[in-house]
């Protein structure tokens, strides 16, 4: 059995902080922002966080672990790296092909994510523009109802031609950063943007801290309710942990392919899991003092950032300016979520076919610009378009509503029950405690989890998902 591998170099981080940073950027995303705060404060608060948290060191951390360790080993594109340790395993390399779902999987994501940055960029705009309409110092978008703010959002989605546009110039700017490489583009969004991210979120934080409705956030966030955690809710944060980190798209294989030898991964992962999840609590210690404070609901999704806290901004002092550093810092969010999502098949055309980094970098985007193209317009004029509608659990859904379903429902959690399977039963264990830095008591518990407790709460996820009607 060979345990390394020869080849020539392969563009790689330059260091360890730059993959963490990259990694982070990987798992940061529109979900941290919104999804988690809502969740924690309508099913528990303070123990919905507390259980969220054991499900990520639970589940999530092990999982992670599990698909950079297999990127690192194999040294090549998802599937390329699967099927390395399986072949070192003396295992089928048919395993090769949960890889190959957490491909599809990046790129369905992708085409689809790049719609959403699309429209922060509109809000940015919004933003940027209002300064000289109304300034700095009062609240955002003077002399404007309510109703008018709240409908520039269905009024967006609903304009097929902007939509499009935005979607193509956001995916435009991902594909520049990816078509660089590594080192040269996907590592210095990572280093620039991430720092930037958390000095935003840590600015809008303090602002929301002490000139908001910081007491009821806190309330709304931690009080502890232990009666609100019913096993709906409890399968929410298990789903909401494993969603959070990006797993199951083939992304951390991808990224831990160019991982140095001299990374401990199992410190790595650890650092990224709770770097993750700071941002989750941050997001709602950022957003919901400014929500409470304009005497609003704290509606969850995109409901919330889109309309809710453009409302918000509204009513607060510098309404303004703090609106544009907010939408800035979640289009920091989206492009180095979406340059992830881009790089896992592009690495993959690039092993497969041969072709050079911007060839296959155009390739794939181009692909994802058609496919973005009916998402963009399955909120307007495409409306009717219900390519899964004939199953009930796609029902009434368009081609942007379906490819998230999809994805998030069923192909995300399979490809991320398999690896969890293929790490703790299949790939040689000599191969796997060389590669995931783990030593002693800490290296059993982690083998534990894998094996066991990981499949189990994913195919629990995976059957929730297709057949939600089990937990009613």
């Amino acid at each position: 059995m060979a345990l390394s591998q020869s080849g020539p170099a392969r563009d790689g981080w330059s260091s360890r902080t730059a993959f963490i940073l990259a990694a982070i950027g990987s798992a940061v995303g529109l979900g941290n922002l919104v999804r988690f705060p809502a969740e924690a404060g309508e099913n528990g608060g303070g123990a919905f966080v507390l259980f969220y948290i054991a499900c990520v060191i639970l589940i999530g951390l092990p999982v992670l672990l599990s698909e950079t360790l297999i990127g690192r080993h194999g040294q090549a594109a998802a599937p390329e790296s699967f099927r390395k340790v399986a072949e070192h395993s003396r295992k089928s390399t048919a395993w090769e092909h949960v890889a190959s779902l957490g491909v599809l999987s990046a790129f369905l994501i992708l085409s689809f994510y790049c719609v959403l940055g699309g429209w922060v960029m509109y809000y940015i705009g919004i933003f940027f523009a209002d300064i000289f309409n109304t300034g700095i110092t009062g609240g955002a978008f003077a002399g404007v109802s309510v109703q008018e703010v709240e409908g520039i959002f269905p009024a967006m989605i609903a304009n097929g031609p902007v939509t499009v546009i935005l979607n193509i110039v956001f995916l435009a700017i991902t594909m520049y950063f990816v078509s660089r490489g590594v080192s040269g583009g996907i590592e210095k969004v990572a280093v620039y943007l991430m720092p930037a991210f958390f000095v935003l979120l840590v600015g809008i934080t303090v602002y929301g801290l002490f000139g908001g409705a910081i007491d009821q956030t806190w309330d709304y966030l931690f009080t502890f309710e232990p009666e609100k955690l019913t096993g709906p809710v409890m399968l929410a944060a298990v789903g909401q942990a494993f969603f959070s980190l990006s797993l199951g798209v083939a992304g951390m294989v991808t990224y831990g392919a160019y991982v140095g030898r001299n990374v401990n991964l199992g410190v790595t992962s650890g650092v990224i899991a709770t770097a993750d999840t700071l941002v989750a609590l941050l997001a709602g210690l950022c957003i919901f003092p400014i929500v409470f404070a304009a005497g609003l609901s704290p509606n969850g999704g995109l409901g919330l950032m889109f309309q809710t806290l453009p409302h918000a901004f509204q009513e607060i002092p510098g309404g303004t300016l703090i609106g544009l550093a907010f939408f800035i810092m979640v289009g920091f969010a989206a492009l180095t979520s979406s340059v992830s999502l881009l790089e896992a098949p592009t690495a993959w055309v690039i092993d497969r076919f041969r072709f050079t980094r911007p060839v296959a970098t155009v390739m794939v985007s181009v692909c994802a610009a058609i496919v973005g193209t009916l998402c963009a317009l399955s909120t307007g004029s495409l409306a009717w378009f219900q390519p899964l509608g004939f199953i009930p659990m796609f029902e009434g859904m368009g081609v942007l509503d379906t490819l998230d379903t999809l994805t998030g429902k069923i192909t995300m959690p399979v490809g991320a029950l398999l690896t969890s399977i293929f790490i703790g039963w299949v790939a040689n264990k000599r191969l796997v405690d060389l590669e995931n830095g783990l030593g002693g008591v800490l290296h059993v518990f982690w083998r534990f989890l894998v094996c066991w407790l990981c499949p189990i709460a994913l195919s629990a996820i995976l059957l929730v998902g297709i057949f939600p009607s089990i937990i009613e």
